[in-house]
């Protein structure tokens, strides 16, 4: 396990990156031009910066990135 020490304006910082990602990551998952083994990466790096997004985010903010199907 690997431990990060970060003041709260850090997190903060973490928590907004994190968030723009994965709304940019749920448009792009929209379009229908994009191609299925894309779209299964996509949706892998979204798992991986959700999973990241829960350790500095609070529940509330979680709930609205929860990915259904």
């Amino acid at each position: 396990m690997i431990g990060l020490l970060v003041d709260e304006r850090e997190r903060k910082e973490m928590e907004y990156l994190i968030k723009r990602e994965l709304e940019e990551l749920l448009l792009d998952m929209e379009d229908n031009r994009i191609d299925h083994l894309v779209r299964r990466a996509m949706k892998e790096r979204y798992r991986i910066l959700f999973r990241l997004f829960r350790k500095v985010a609070e529940d509330k903010e979680c709930r609205k990135y929860i990915l259904n199907g």
